[in-house]
């Protein structure tokens, strides 16, 4: 057995879990479910220790202190969701026992475990038992106890694993919400294939090649869930330390009385928070209180829920990192940061070419793509308007779940940001419409708009990913939804009825403009035909048809 762990194995024992990890994240994203259904931890947690891979590659690290120090900044910088900043404190913790040493042996490699757990669990504010805390202090405390009994690391992390693996069948029964689901927890899963990895490669096998994985038969029921959000952002950001240091303790503190999921971790140079809640920019700006906002990170965890609940992808802002979806596959390069050439100009998020190609037209210098399922994160709306030539910008949302996150662009750039709260694409066509360029005042301009937008109901025909019951309705697996102004309006197999039932409640109401936008895979002749309908059945109103290419809507109707 190995007895003692250098430097350079080290590295090749986190190379080799990462690799695990990787290979494994789709199966362990299909375990996640606590505290919140987002589907994402396996991922997370892959990313997170990639960030960490990426550094140790560019260093050959003579110590054990020197290796685990490397990784345990990677991991914190490049931490994503709550899974990856606690993985990032386990490591951070080890970072610290291993300070001054060249080799750790069992002892040492069980003191730094320990040390993990202690440094995770002292971040997180509220430890919720039946997660990777649970699976983590376990293995620890069973590493402590093989360590006396041989001072070995290759025996202390075997022994380690095996007690993880014995708590983390266990937290089927800790946790309500991981019962109902019938499944383990993903984050404790997660950690062990990372420490399986590290004691494979401490072994002397040969790291495997990272390939693409198909989804685990053993996936959560996301239909079971009826556990209520009690938060809505999951917000993460790093803050760069600057000043005299500063304890940290009085931002966990306000932090926590405005949400919960809090972990904070940190280095010497900087920290990284993670906290659900309604107000993440209360706590973007307490933040800054301790130095300078780096990188920010807002997503809305209903809506995410939601999709999955609805048998569809729940995309997040990772996804805007794509430079295809950003920008477009032949769009060309444009500048960060654009100078004034004009006094306004406008961002607006939504997701479909002819939509982009109606708010292009209307004056819109920048998109944000996304929207529903997919809500753009704080720092993806604050690359676009930084890069919107205008002295002042207004933002249009264009979705409910998007405009805390567009808001919290205010004081993160040199230009004037005003968000108009457009809560649907509809809206944001007309607020746009309604724009006076003649107008001097920016906050008579912003009024305008939303008065204008305020004006507009807006439907959207989807689908039913599965049987369910909802706002009194029998829901059945492949029907048509109507939602309206954001409430489910109708369901059922015939499409052609439940266009007809929205046609009346629009000639009931007086409609006097209906637009018809198209989502990809409609035909051009399915949009005249929807034309004609709402026409025939609302002859007062101007009723157009336009290609939008908008994903998950059929079709979504403005109503004015």
């Amino acid at each position: 057995m190995i007895e003692r762990i250098n430097g350079s194995t080290f590295k090749q024992m986190v190379l080799f879990g990462a690799a695990c990890i990787t290979n494994e994240k789709q199966a362990i994203n299909d375990l996640n479910v606590f505290p919140v259904p987002d589907g994402d931890t396996g991922t997370n947690m892959s990313l997170s220790i990639q960030t960490a891979v990426a550094e140790l590659k560019k260093h050959e690290p003579a110590t054990v202190e020197e290796a685990a120090k490397i990784t345990a900044s990677g991991l914190l910088r490049g931490a994503r969701g709550n899974s990856g900043v606690i993985l990032s404190l386990l490591f951070r913790g080890m970072s610290k026992i291993f300070k001054g040493m060249t080799e750790a042996d069992g002892i040492a490699l069980a003191d730094a475990m320990n040390e993990g757990v202690t440094t995770a669990y002292g971040a997180v504010m509220k430890p919720a038992e039946g997660t990777v805390l649970t699976v983590s202090r376990l293995a620890a405390q069973r590493a402590i106890e093989a360590s006396e009994e041989n001072n070995c690391a290759e025996f202390v992390l075997e022994e380690a694993i095996r007690a993880g693996y014995e708590t983390l069948a266990e937290t089927i029964e800790m946790n309500p919400v991981l019962k109902k689901a019938g499944v383990v927890d993903a984050g404790g899963k997660g950690y062990l294939v990372i420490l399986e990895g590290m004691l494979r490669a401490l072994r002397g096998e040969e790291i495997p090649e990272v390939v693409d994985t198909e989804e685990s038969k053993e996936k959560a029921d996301f239909a079971m869930l009826d556990e209520e959000i009690t938060f809505t952002f999951d917000t993460v950001f790093i803050v760069r330390k600057s000043g005299e240091p500063k304890s940290l303790e009085p931002l966990r503190t306000y932090l926590d009385s405005i949400g919960d999921s809090l972990v904070i971790g940190e280095d010497d140079e900087c920290f990284k928070v993670h906290v659900h809640t309604d107000i993440p920019g209360y706590a973007l700006s307490e933040a800054q209180k301790y130095g300078t906002l780096e990188l920010a990170k807002i997503e809305n965890m209903r809506s995410q829920k939601e999709a999955l609940a609805a048998g569809r992808e729940a995309h997040s802002a990772d996804d805007l990192d794509d430079e295809e979806l950003m920008l477009g596959n032949d769009a060309p390069a444009e500048p960060e940061f654009a100078p004034a050439e004009k006094k306004y100009g406008f961002v607006a998020v939504c997701v479909g070419a002819g939509l982009e190609e109606t708010f292009r037209a209307l004056g819109v210098d920048t998109i944000v793509s996304g929207g529903q399922t997919m809500n753009p994160s704080t720092e993806a709306i604050l690359q676009e308007v930084n890069r919107t030539p205008s002295e002042i910008v207004f933002v249009l949302p264009n979705n409910k779940n998007i405009v805390m996150a567009a808001q919290q662009c205010t004081g993160l750039t040199e230009k004037q940001v005003i968000v108009v709260p457009t809560h649907t694409v509809p809206q944001g066509i007309t607020a746009m419409m309604s724009f006076d360029p003649d107008e001097e005042d920016p906050q008579v301009i912003a009024d305008t708009m939303a008065e204008a937008a305020a004006t507009v109901s807006t439907a959207q025909v989807t689908y039913a990913a599965r049987n369910s019951d909802f706002d009194g309705f029998e829901i059945k697996e492949g029907d048509y939804l109507v939602l309206l102004d954001g409430k489910l309006f109708g369901t059922g197999p015939d499409l052609k009825s439940l266009l007809e039932q929205l046609g009346a409640h629009a000639a009931e109401k007086g409609a006097e403009f209906i637009n018809v936008y198209t989502g990809e895979g409609v035909s051009e002749s399915d949009g005249v035909k929807a034309e004609k309908l709402f026409a025939s059945i609302c002859p007062d109103a101007e009723v157009t048809s336009i290609p939008g290419g908008q994903s998950v809507y059929y079709y979504i109707i403005s109503i004015e």
